[in-house]
């Protein structure tokens, strides 16, 4: 009995645009970001899903009411499925970091998963760890079911890490691009990558950096 998840990242932001880091700040979707959310929706319409969840931040709330509106969908709010939390990184760009916090920002860009951002910040760990939990949660409940789940970019980071066994500290050799779809099973043999950043229905997507 296999879980299909359908896995979305929430539409553009200002912020993303500016690559600047959101973390667990509540950014809303700029104009293009509210776009693609329309396009992924009706990229969805050929699909059934039994349940659909999203991160509670604004972002991911505006993709998710898209999607749901158009499909049909009872969405259900997780705060587990925000995005990692960046500590004093966040609000600031990525070379404002580097600048004001060079040996912490090596750190973060090595991917190293014990580094704590300063300020109450997540480690790639303990992020991991949290992405890993609702996830299989989500699946144990859905068995032989399909789910939506719209959310952020570093979550799909560990999910894809999480489908194809590969370590947390690896360089990112795929890309997560805002809005695409990208597709994972579980079953009880565990989790499988079916399909990664589909984004037929797009006209431009910003990647999420690869230390994200």
């Amino acid at each position: 009995m296999s879980t299909r998840i359908c896995l979305v990242r929430h539409g553009e932001t200002a912020w993303n645009a500016e690559r600047r880091l959101q973390g667990h700040l509540d950014i809303p979707l700029n104009d293009r970001g509210l776009t693609q959310a329309r396009a992924t929706a009706k990229s969805l319409t050929g699909e059934y899903f039994h349940a659909a969840y999203s991160s509670d931040l604004t972002r991911a709330r505006q993709t998710a009411c898209a999607i749901a509106d158009q499909c049909g969908l009872a969405l259900s709010y997780d705060e587990r499925l925000r995005e990692r939390h960046y500590g004093a990184f966040q609000a600031l760009t990525y070379d404002e970091a580097r600048q004001r916090y060079p040996a912490d920002y090596h750190r973060f860009e090595q991917r190293d998963p014990e580094f704590v951002f300063p300020d109450g910040g997540e480690s790639l760990r303990v992020f991991a760890d949290r992405i890993h939990a609702v996830l299989e949660q989500i699946a144990e409940r859905h068995r032989d079911q399909t789910v939506l789940i719209v959310t952020h970019g570093g979550v799909l980071d560990i999910a894809h890490r999480l489908s194809t066994r590969n370590p947390l500290e690896t360089p990112r050799d795929f890309t997560i691009p805002n809005a695409a779809l990208n597709w994972i099973a579980h079953d009880e043999q565990g989790w499988q990558l079916l399909a990664w950043a589909e984004q037929r229905h797009l006209n431009q997507a910003l990647d999420e950096l690869p230390n994200a």
